[in-house]
Order: structure tokens, then C-alpha cells, then sequence
């Protein structure tokens, strides 16, 4: 019997069903550790969550674009004048630097006479010392004016400066009381062509961003494309250029980067820039003029996102800064463009200037007709001291005989879209 229970196997140990003390230890720890990551990434995603609201906040993604409205198909049929409803369309045109210079008067002893004056208060003279391109801005006006009374079916008959040109010695003055325009209007006879009928097909353009700075797709210009904006120019007393050769492109090309380059150090032109700038939405809601991120093409939630940046931290859109950016865009546009347009005049009369802007508001509507872009290069044809060299040069080049370049335009294929711009409502412009 004891022989029996000795050779019995001893029992094998027994597996503890509970973790030893050190290893509970191990796993409270890791745990916790765990549990603690988790609050501190919620903590951080709470804080980066409330910032971006509060940036996008104060970059007024919440906020009513009421800079956008004249841009609506069917602002101008709200106002029962149809003055008023002709200068809703022309509000909409390309001017300098966004300053809409416009002013309108009604003629109280006709119904269907108004004239248009431009602005004294919104002049930029360190860009535009000689006011030239403030002129081409109202010829602009005119010809968007033009197009909307074709859709109208109203003819008008317009003549420049009724009152005589200015007087360059008290110009300012004088544009106040001198008329750019005195425009009559003339409901069209039933089926027939009204003066401007041929461009009436253009109306739907007006709606349309008028200037893009991306760089252009490679895709050359039809020849289509380029008889129908050499067209444009065929009543006019200004001068159209369609450039496409590669040597030419170039050229001019870097008479755009030049440009540039010599404004971007340009501390009074920065200056005068800076004033302009409206950072966030609030801004271009009281003001509905100048510059915005919209001018770099920035559009959607990263507008808002940008202008909140800016509004909070305005360093980041310091003087040296900008300047960068606007070379840097400068010589990518400039290496990506397929044609250039040059609108010249014979002289460089009040007249002339606001011919050429007539030109160009027609080349530019017919332009986004065509499903072609523009963007204008202002700054080499700029009569300040500092751009002497290059203005002359674009100008031996390009408009010898003593004429002028009154603009300087890139021609092509967007790759990007550009949002339209800030407009003032019409009725700021009556007086």
C-alpha cells in the first residue's frame, strides 16, 4: 500500500487564476497612460476645432457677401429707371484697382439722358499719376453700358466729353464739373439690330470675372478665336494688337515681370495698395471696394480661412511679403501665356484714353464669350519715375510713331477659376 502511494505522480501546480501584484500594476498603469493620451488629443482637437471656428469666424464665414449682389443676373430689374438698371450693368466693369470711379447724374429735364463723371475722391496717384487709367476705367463703364442696353433692346447714343476735356491744371476740378459722357437713350425699333446688336451676345459675360492671374493653359488661340476679338475693334478709334508669336510672347512677358518687380519696390505704390486691401468679410461689406484674397484667386472655405489669418495676424500680409507674392505671380503668369492683346491709341487724349477703355471692356466680354480669359498688365505702362526705362522700351517696341499703349493684356485658357470682385451698389453712384 505505501509502495503504491509512492509511486503515484505528484500533482502538478495549480495556474493562479489572478495577475500578480506587479503585473496588475503594469496594466493599471498603461491603462491609464491610454486613457490620459485620449483626453489630452480630445483636449487638442477640441482647441484646434474652437480656433479654426473662431478664424473662420472673424474671416466672416458667416457673414452676408452684400459686396456680391450687383452681380446677380437680376439686380438691375429691380430699379424702374432704366438709367439706372443701364449703370447697374455698367458697375460691373474692369476698372483700376477696383476703384469703380463712377459717378452718375440724371438728368432731371430728360428721361432719357444721363451723364457720367468720374470720381475725383478715388483716384490712386501713385499708380495712376496722370489719371490715364482712371479715363480707361470709364470707357470700360461705358461699353458694359452698351452691351446691357443691346439686351434691353434700347439703343443709346453717347458723346464724349460734352463739355469739352479737362483742364490738366485744375483736373481734379475739372472732373467734377465736366462730363466724361452724356449718354442717350433710345428705346430700338421691333426687330431690328440696335447700335450695339452685334455684341448683344456678349451679355452674359458681364456676370463674369473679368480678369484672371493664374497661368494659362498651353492651348494656343484658334483662329476663330482670334478674328472674333480682333472684331471688337472695328468701330473704334483705338487700336487692337493680337500678339501670338513665341518671340513676341516673351518679350512682352518680361516687360510684365520687370514691371512688377520695379512696383513691388515701390514704397508709395505699397502704400496705396495697403489702404485698399479689405482683409475679411466685414470689411468688404463696408466698403465694396479695393482689394481682396478673391485677386489671388482664393475662393470657397480657404477664403475664409485666409482672411481670418489676416484679420488676426495682419503681419502675414506685410509689405515685403505681398511684393514677394506679386513677382512670384507675376513670373508664373508670364511663363505660362499663349497671347498678349496691346490697345493703342494714335495719341494720348482724354478722348483716346476713354476709347481704348471702350475697346477693352468689348475685347474682355468677348473674351468670356469665347471661353478665354484676361488679365490685364498695368504695371509697366505705369508714367511714374521709377518705370521710365521699361515704359519706354514697351513703347519702342510696340507703338512707335509717337502712339500709346493704353493697356497691356494676357490672353488664354484658365486652369483656375477666379470669383468675381467687390461692387458698390448703383445707388452709390448717383448724385
Amino acid at each position: 500500500m505505501t509502495q503504491r502511494i509512492l509511486d503515484q505522480p505528484a500533482p502538478l501546480p495549480q495556474t493562479p487564476t489572478t495577475q500578480a501584484p506587479a503585473t496588475r500594476i503594469r496594466s493599471g498603469k498603461r491603462h491609464r497612460m491610454r486613457r490620459l493620451t485620449l483626453i489630452v488629443s480630445g483636449c487638442v482637437v477640441g482647441v484646434v476645432a474652437i480656433l479654426l471656428v473662431a478664424v473662420l469666424t472673424v474671416g466672416g464665414l458667416f457673414v452676408t457677401p452684400k459686396y456680391l449682389e450687383p452681380w446677380a443676373a437680376d439686380y438691375a430689374a429691380q430699379f424702374d429707371d432704366p438709367r439706372v438698371q443701364l449703370a447697374a450693368y455698367g458697375l460691373l466693369a474692369p476698372n483700376s484697382h477696383n476703384m469703380q470711379p463712377w459717378i452718375i447724374e440724371l438728368d432731371p429735364a430728360d428721361v432719357d439722358a444721363f451723364s457720367l463723371y468720374v470720381d475725383a475722391d478715388r483716384l490712386t496717384p501713385a499708380v495712376d499719376p496722370l489719371s490715364r487709367q482712371i479715363l480707361v476705367s470709364q470707357g470700360a463703364f461705358l461699353q458694359y453700358l452698351v452691351v446691357g442696353a443691346a439686351h434691353l433692346g434700347i439703343d443709346v447714343a453717347i458723346e464724349l466729353f460734352p463739355d469739352g476735356e479737362y483742364d490738366e491744371a485744375d483736373l481734379a476740378a475739372s472732373m467734377t464739373t465736366r462730363a466724361v459722357a452724356r449718354i442717350v437713350l433710345n428705346p430700338a425699333a421691333a426687330g431690328t439690330e440696335t447700335a450695339a446688336g452685334a455684341m448683344a451676345a456678349d451679355f452674359d459675360s458681364l456676370f463674369l470675372s473679368d480678369t484672371n492671374r493664374s497661368p494659362y493653359s498651353d492651348e494656343s488661340l484658334t483662329r476663330a478665336q482670334v478674328s472674333s476679338l480682333a472684331a471688337t475693334a472695328d468701330a473704334s478709334v483705338a487700336r487692337l494688337d493680337l500678339v501670338t508669336e513665341a518671340a513676341d510672347v516673351a518679350t512682352l512677358g518680361a516687360f510684365g515681370v520687370r514691371g512688377s518687380t520695379i512696383e513691388s519696390g515701390n514704397a508709395d505704390v505699397a502704400a496705396e495698395s495697403a489702404g485698399l486691401f479689405r482683409a475679411n468679410e466685414a470689411e468688404k461689406n463696408n466698403e465694396r471696394y479695393g482689394f481682396a484674397v478673391e485677386g489671388q484667386g482664393t475662393s470657397g472655405f480657404m477664403k475664409y480661412l485666409m482672411q481670418g489669418a489676416l484679420t488676426m495676424i495682419p503681419s502675414i500680409n506685410s509689405a515685403q511679403s505681398s511684393a514677394d507674392r506679386d513677382v512670384a505671380m507675376a513670373t508664373a503668369a508670364a511663363a505660362a501665356t499663349p497671347a498678349y492683346a496691346l490697345i493703342s491709341t494714335q495719341a494720348n487724349s482724354r478722348t483716346e484714353q476713354v476709347e481704348a477703355g471702350m475697346l477693352y471692356g468689348a475685347l474682355s466680354l468677348r473674351a468670356r464669350s469665347l471661353g478665354l480669359v484676361m488679365q490685364p498688365i498695368s504695371q509697366v505702362l505705369e508714367e511714374y519715375p521709377m518705370m521710365a526705362e521699361p515704359y519706354a522700351g514697351i513703347h519702342a517696341a510696340y507703338a512707335p510713331n509717337g502712339a500709346t499703349v493704353q493697356m497691356l493684356v494676357r490672353v488664354g485658357t484658365a486652369t483656375t477659376d477666379y470669383p468675381v470682385t467687390m461692387r458698390r451698389g448703383v445707388e452709390s453712384l448717383l448724385r
